[in-house]
């Protein structure tokens, strides 16, 4: 007998569908935006639209000795050009899109769409590490 995926598994394996999509050339990431178990927006890294790719050596970062988690995303010999999978998923929503409903990401959020999240009233966050939940105006990892 086949089995069905559950929905966390279900919606993040469209959310690695998306990353696919990514510009970025060392981490292509993923986000999917639900509300009321219905994809309402979906989102990929990657330059803004009309500006010149990572994948076409555009990207300052990825041509750098920058080591990730250390070297900053805003110093000009190591800016990051892309728009983060979150933002990007939250650009094509809706408020009301936002509201309560839950982001699957491939990966933990950055510490700046983390504020993005809150800010458009995220209520929940499913990567493939864990879930993260809004609270007290920071997400934090659930038990």
């Amino acid at each position: 007998m086949e089995v069905r995926p559950d929905w966390h598994d279900y919606f993040l394996g469209i959310a690695e569908a998306v990353a696919k999509r990514g510009e970025c050339t060392r981490s292509r990431v993923g986000a999917v935006l639900v509300k009321d178990r219905r994809i309402r927006s979906t989102g990929y890294n990657g330059a803004p639209q009309g500006a010149p790719s990572c994948l076409l050596g555009a990207c300052p970062r990825a041509t750098s000795n920058a080591i990730p988690g250390v070297s900053s995303y805003d110093d000009p010999a190591t800016a990051c050009i892309a728009i983060h999978a979150e933002a990007n998923a939250l650009l094509f929503a809706s408020k009301d899109d936002c509201q309560d409903a839950t982001l699957y990401i491939t990966r933990a959020p950055c510490s700046g769409c983390e504020r993005l999240i809150l800010g458009a009233g995220i209520l929940r966050v499913i990567t493939p590490e864990g879930e993260f939940s809004r609270g007290n105006g920071v997400l934090y990892k659930a038990i």
